[in-house]
């Protein structure tokens, strides 16, 4: 029985030492017949890397210029194109607004002002020596408030525009505008001047149709600049 159990000891031994390299084989992929030394070198997890990374494509580094935003004098949020440089900050004074605001509120009554003083005027001049006192009356009192208001907005105007020429950004459309609002009230000082006499018709009899003539040229060219002017601001911003 002893003798038996021997057997089968020695058996399994050596059946088990001929299996053990096929297992190795599958396991790690190595050929029983082959030596350490041969076999490819495997990656060390703990090993470090000194040798210096490549460098970067500086392309790739680039980062894109955003466009700058600031808040405007009007409150809205407005953008610098990339490449243009940031508008400095400049600060207004309290009486400054307060004085654009009468400016820009007057100013409502321009263009109602012009076309009264166009209808009226054309009355005037198609029946001078004839019309009516009523319609002498609304003429002068449309000149008046023509005045008036050019008078407001001239004084507003010019106090801004002085206040405003240390602004680094200030606007060239607003020194346009502000240009051409003075030639029109000379030319509304002139209008006045040139005003023929209406009174029993003294300067129609007297050959007063020149200055007619000259009265009417001047006010409807000094109404077209004023208006120009107008519009330039009102439809194309501040």
């Amino acid at each position: 029985m002893r003798k038996c159990l021997l057997v089968a000891i020695v058996v399994v031994a050596v059946a088990g030492a001929s299996t053990a390299p096929v297992a190795a084989s599958d396991i790690f992929g190595r050929s029983p017949l082959k030596s350490c030394e041969s076999e490819p070198t495997r990656a060390n997890p703990w090993m470090v890397n000194w040798a210096p990374a490549p460098a970067a494509n500086p392309a790739l580094l680039t980062v894109p210029t955003m466009p700058r935003v600031y808040f405007g004098l009007s409150g809205t949020v407005e953008q610098t194109p990339p490449g243009r440089p940031r508008p400095l900050a400049f600060e207004y004074s309290e009486g400054y607004k307060i004085r654009a605001k009468i400016h820009k509120v007057a100013s409502i009554a321009t263009l109602p002002l012009f076309v009264a003083e166009y209808l009226v005027g054309r009355n005037l001049y198609n029946n001078f020596g004839t019309a009516s006192g009523s319609a002498r009356s609304a003429h002068g009192v449309l000149a008046a408030s023509t005045g008036v208001l050019f008078g407001v907005n001239t004084i507003t105007g010019v106090w801004n525009l002085i206040e405003a020429r240390k602004d680094p950004n200030r606007s060239t459309k607003r020194t346009i505008h502000a240009v051409l609002m003075l030639v029109a009230d000379a030319g509304f000082a002139a209008t006045g001047a040139t005003a023929p006499e209406s009174e029993h018709g003294r300067f129609e009899r007297e050959g007063g149709g020149g200055s007619r003539s000259t009265h009417r040229a001047i006010a409807l060219t000094s109404m077209g600049i004023a208006t120009i002017s107008y519009l330039m601001m009102l439809l194309g911003g501040n």
